[in-house]
């Protein structure tokens, strides 16, 4: 998918934000001969002497508006909105402004699998990438998890396939990205504390499905109606996917097995035996790999074999420990609501550790799954108020002002055989690093704790 006619020789490149793909970007575009400079409002960063000795000059501290202004080309870090003031002054004097997802997919020579949605973009790319590796095939994973795309450019040869997680926040700022496969797992509101609303927030979501052709393919759950109208701008072949037999399922869950509709009939690709993670939107999880895998050229036993080894992600409905009968999961990756839901869903008698920095979405819709899955909920950081708001009508709910108390508090409540679940359906800013920080706490909290009183971890 290689743009042959675009160069940065000899320009001068603004990239903005020194997060791992801003650092990224900008090694590859001094790499490609461009006159880089990176700015960052925080004063101290990580890279800086790697970033140095490579030739990029740094603007730490703060934004220089000559900078934008007089710059060639801009990349944006997913982490910089496009409304920045000084990006957008940018824009109106006529530089072009493209994302890091965007630079990097112009020079890559192999294909690309693109997959986005609200929840579980993490666990289907892991998947699809394990998929393709014991297919035999040349798989580089990355994009919004692990290495950033354009670490992996200098690799990238005509038999790779680069499966790649993109978020919205890469997706809002493409302009030729192409995908060979494109998936869209779902969709609900998240990240309103960035995308002015939930129309934008689809909008570059939709964006996976921009470039596509005829001689392309879209992966869609046929169980959401909202990804399914998304994924109607799309002009490439579409294979939908559910966890029900239904006509629209290309790909769905029936007798014990995955299926696969076909012109020569019904095929099963793998048997649920194999699958080793629990609740139905993991299960999703799995039959949008599978249907993705298929296109990109796995076959059933390929499948099977890497599932067989896969128990899940860290921080996704990960079991930590049990303690005197209450069990207690870390599903930290759950920031938004309806994530949050599906995780509640999963299990019986749950204390829901809620709360962090609230990003939009209605609190209100976990009060269904808790009313038939929850015990009471324990509310935790900025977003205590309207955890309490929204729930309290429902079951009880308890505040606390530290994971440590969270945590306590929750077992206390879960006992005598409940379990306590992290499903912030928040993100973690206002207490933690990020959500990975988050789970890490948990479970330190979680050991701690099991170490007090005498438990041993869940096997």
């Amino acid at each position: 998918m290689t743009t042959s006619d675009f160069t940065v020789q000899g320009r001068r490149v603004l990239v903005v934000g020194a997060a791992r793909s801003g650092v990224a970007a900008a090694l590859l575009l001094v790499r490609r001969g461009a006159t880089v400079a990176l700015t960052d409002r925080q004063p101290v960063i990580g890279e800086a002497a790697t970033l140095a000795s490579a030739g990029v000059a740094l603007e730490l501290g703060g934004h220089r508006a000559d900078s934008f202004t007089g710059a060639d080309l801009i990349v944006l870090s997913p982490g910089v909105p496009p409304e920045l003031a000084e990006v957008v002054r940018a824009r109106e004097a006529g530089v072009p402004v493209i994302g890091e997802l965007e630079l990097a997919s112009r020079w890559l020579r192999g294909q690309v699998v693109a997959i986005t949605g609200t929840k579980g973009k993490s666990t289907t790319t892991t998947l699809v990438g394990r998929m393709l590796e014991a297919a035999g095939r040349r798989v580089l994973v990355g994009g919004n998890i692990g290495v950033p795309l354009s670490a992996q450019v200098d690799v990238s040869t005509e038999d790779t396939v680069h499966v790649v997680e993109a978020s919205s926040f890469q997706l809002e700022t493409t302009d030729r990205f192409h995908p060979r496969i494109a998936a869209l797992l779902n969709f609900s509101p998240d990240h309103l504390d960035r995308h002015p609303s939930v129309e934008a927030y689809a909008a570059a979501k939709q964006r996976v499905f921009a470039n596509q052709t005829p001689d392309d393919w879209a992966v869609v759950n046929a169980e959401s109606a909202t990804a399914m109208e998304l994924a109607r701008v799309s002009r490439a072949r579409q294979v939908r996917y559910a966890l029900a037999p239904g006509p629209d399922a290309g790909v769905f869950v029936d007798r014990g097995f995955i299926w696969q509709r076909t012109s020569e009939g019904e095929v099963p690709l793998v048997s649920l035996s194999a699958v080793r993670l629990s609740g139905r939107h993991l299960l999703s999880n799995v039959v949008a790999a599978s249907a993705i895998s298929s296109l990109a050229g796995a076959e059933g036993p390929a499948m099977a074999r890497a599932l067989e080894g896969f128990t899940g992600l860290e921080h996704v409905m990960e079991p930590v420990a049990t303690v005197d009968g209450v069990r207690f999961v870390n599903d930290s990756k759950a920031t938004n609501v309806d994530a949050a839901a599906r995780s509640i869903e999963s299990f019986s008698s749950v204390v829901a550790i809620v709360g962090g920095k609230f990003k939009g979405g209605d609190l209100r819709d976990l009060a269904g799954p808790l009313s038939a899955h929850g015990r009471a909920v324990v509310a935790i950081g900025e977003a205590r108020p309207l955890v309490r708001e929204a729930l309290a009508g429902t079951l009880p709910v308890v505040d606390a002002g530290s994971l440590a108390e969270a945590v306590r508090r929750a077992w206390a409540l879960a006992r005598p055989d409940g379990v306590v679940l992290l499903a912030p359906a928040c993100a973690s800013f206002d207490m933690f690093v990020d959500y990975a920080d988050r789970g890490r706490r948990f479970k330190e909290e979680v050991r701690r704790f099991a170490d007090e009183a005498g438990a041993t971890g869940e096997q």
